[in-house]
């Protein structure tokens, strides 16, 4: 059986919430059906999946809007609707789901919604009358609808926090820098920028989780957001590619997935983020000097391809050798010529210069 990782779990949440968002006509219906104080169950997903746990209703079959979606939510039972919001199915159904389902909720609907999202594919809006809240479950997970200025404030908060993080991310990246010019990285420097920049991507993700459900009040943040994260993910990338060990056939991408499993706790333990990307941790290796291959810096250099940097870092193993290389070195590689060795050698020396004025600044 086929585990989604919390990656997975994340977009497919996203997706979901997306649908329900302002604007969108499911949350016209949410937001009528809550103006009058009443409760409902919608149940949208595969209706050759879910006829086994139905019984009785009215086949409707019908376009989907929210003023039929809102009118026939008045009955007691459930409201089946197309997966892909474009069919009303059923309505006033009641839900049988397998009785051995695990839920944690109390009340019956809430209870038959987090069994009918477990047992199918399906996500269920689950509107309580008397709490006046709306409930999402989606296979294992749940969440509850939250009013839009309590989310734009949530997502304000997490944005600053953010800009702090990335601030503080961009100097670590500056001082890894100087470093690997002067050949003096540590396997425990490189973790540090690793765990800082893993943890401004899991920020990121919490704040496009929060845009996703603002729907088109949250382009404001949306922009805001990728403001922010310009050039992370392209560092985070080119990191784990100067730095991880590779073994099973396992590459860069295969690293950052484990990476993205690890804990909090995990993430924040040196040792835990080491062999995530390759190491045999011991307190010594991790104080051991470990050498970039030099995609990170090659990729400073302008107007040099990825293609050109893959051949080079292939021909001269890791940074050290590629500094110490000479242009005519560098123009025996395939792809780089004359011209452009001596822009490396070039580019390389202006970095240097440049890096180590800012590290002692």
């Amino acid at each position: 059986m086929r585990v989604d990782s919390p990656k997975e779990k994340q977009e497919t949440l996203i997706e979901i919430l997306e649908r329900v968002s302002p604007g969108s006509e499911l949350r016209e219906a949410v937001d009528r059906i809550l103006k009058v104080g009443s409760g409902a169950l919608i149940v949208v997903g595969n209706l050759t999946e879910l006829k086994p746990i139905m019984s009785g209703g009215f086949n409707i079959d019908c376009e989907f809007t929210a003023p039929r979606l809102y009118e026939l939510a008045k009955m007691d039972g459930a409201v089946i609707v197309d997966k892909d919001l474009r069919a009303i199915h059923w309505a006033n159904v009641h839900l049988v789901p397998d009785p051995s389902v695990p839920t944690h909720e109390a009340g019956m609907r809430h209870r038959t919604a987090e069994r009918v999202a477990r047992q199918t594919r399906s996500f269920v809006v689950a509107i309580s009358e008397k709490m006046k809240t709306v409930s999402i479950y989606v296979g294992e997970e749940h969440f509850t609808l939250e009013s839009i200025p309590l989310v734009l404030a949530k997502a304000d908060q997490a944005l600053q926090t953010l800009s702090r993080y990335r601030a503080r991310l961009e100097k670590e990246f500056s001082h890894l820098n100087m470093l690997e010019i002067e050949d003096m990285v540590t396997l425990r420097d490189v973790v540090k920028v690793v765990q800082r920049s893993e943890t401004v991507f899991r920020m990121a993700d919490e704040v496009r989780f929060q845009v996703s459900e603002l729907g088109n009040d949250g382009r404001l943040v949306s922009l805001q957001l990728n403001e922010l994260m310009a050039g992370v993910e392209k560092m985070r990338r080119l990191l784990v590619r100067d730095y991880y060990v590779p073994h099973d056939e396992r590459g860069p991408a295969e690293v950052m997935d484990d990476l993205g499993k690890l804990s909090a706790d995990e993430l924040m333990d040196d040792s835990s983020a080491a062999k995530a990307l390759g190491y045999r941790v011991s307190v010594e290796l991790l104080n051991k000097i470990v050498s970039p291959r030099g995609y990170r810096v090659l990729s400073m250099i302008p107007r040099v391809p990825g293609n050109v940097v893959e051949k080079v870092v292939a021909r001269f193993d890791n940074l050290k050798n590629i500094m110490r290389t000479s242009p005519a070195l560098l123009d025996e590689v395939d792809g780089v010529g004359e011209r452009r060795a001596l822009a490396i050698k070039e580019g390389l020396d202006r970095l240097s210069e440049s890096i180590m004025m800012e590290g002692y600044v």
